[in-house]
């Protein structure tokens, strides 16, 4: 069955560009349109026989010549479509493929005021980048992607794609951009009783970037600043939990760090990322610890 679509695709193909063939020959306007229409009807069935038979590199370039006929009758939302379309093709090959395509399409929906569609493709972008570990890059689409949220009328996806902004700054030791979006975040959240159960974990995220940065000072105000935020927060685990870090930083007590860690955890599992984080102040504890013992 695998090679029949193979066929009809290919088939499809071969029409479709006999009749863009004879449109670019054509000078006239009425005759060039009916035949882009055709060549994208004969396309469309062309990419989907290649995605029946699992050619997807294949599928994928027809999507683009579909995309492209599109633009020729000035259908762009169609174009941007036939781009996402090409895209989702390319994922099974090539994710360098995939994000062109879906780069082109979200072009297409910023230029028709489609911002939904164009945050959510950005999104996309955003989430393969950080498959492929590239945080940068993956940080800048999931900012766009909730720049466009906002204009889209979509504040619970803009503030999601804010957390994964702020989450890959601190990854790339960006703490005080980081800090800056938990507490944005936090004080959109506050105003809304569907979001504002979120605050706290919003304000642990950014107590403990603050402590990343190593200043007491600092750390002691961010405390002060989250309760002005919340009033309720000092009442949370979480914000002992804050404090007593704080504390141990303070008296550059590294096992005192380690045992309030600990007992967190067990109450409330740390995940990967606040736990990296907290092993990279941990680490910088304990280095303190030793160059105070080699100077005693």
């Amino acid at each position: 069955m695998e090679g029949d679509h193979e066929g009809r695709g290919q088939k499809l193909l071969k029409k479709a560009e006999k009749k863009l063939l004879f449109t670019n020959c054509s000078c006239v306007p009425s005759f060039a349109n009916s035949n882009y229409e055709d060549a994208a009807q004969l396309l469309h069935k062309s990419a989907n026989s290649f995605k029946l038979a699992k050619s997807w590199d294949k599928a994928g370039s027809v999507f683009i010549k579909l995309s492209k006929c599109h633009m020729k009758l000035d259908s762009k939302y169609e174009a941007a479509n036939a781009y996402v379309d090409a895209a989702h093709c390319y994922k099974k090959t090539s994710t360098k493929g995939a994000i062109s395509c879906l780069k082109r399409a979200v072009t297409i929906f910023t230029e028709i005021g489609r911002h939904y569609n164009a945050a959510k493709f950005c999104k996309e972008i955003g989430e393969l980048y950080e498959l492929n570990q590239d945080l940068e890059n993956a940080k800048t689409y999931f900012e766009r992607a909730a720049e466009y949220f906002e204009l889209g009328d979509g504040p619970t996806l803009a503030i999601q794609c804010k957390q994964k902004v702020a989450q890959f700054s601190a990854q790339l030791q960006e703490y005080q951009k980081a800090i800056k979006i938990y507490e944005d975040i936090s004080k959109q959240s506050l105003d809304n009783n569907l979001l504002k159960y979120g605050v706290r974990g919003y304000l642990l995220n950014s107590g403990i970037c603050q402590l990343c940065q190593e200043d007491i000072v600092a750390i002691s105000n961010s405390l002060e600043h989250y309760q002005d935020l919340d009033p309720t927060f000092s009442k949370t685990h979480e914000y002992r939990f804050l404090a007593d870090l704080a504390a141990s930083i303070e008296e550059e007590d590294a096992a005192k760090f380690t045992r309030v860690v600990d007992e967190f955890n067990k109450m409330t599992p740390l995940d990967s990322w606040k736990s990296t984080l907290l092993m990279k102040v941990k680490d910088a504890l304990k280095a303190k610890e030793m160059e105070e013992d080699d100077l005693t």
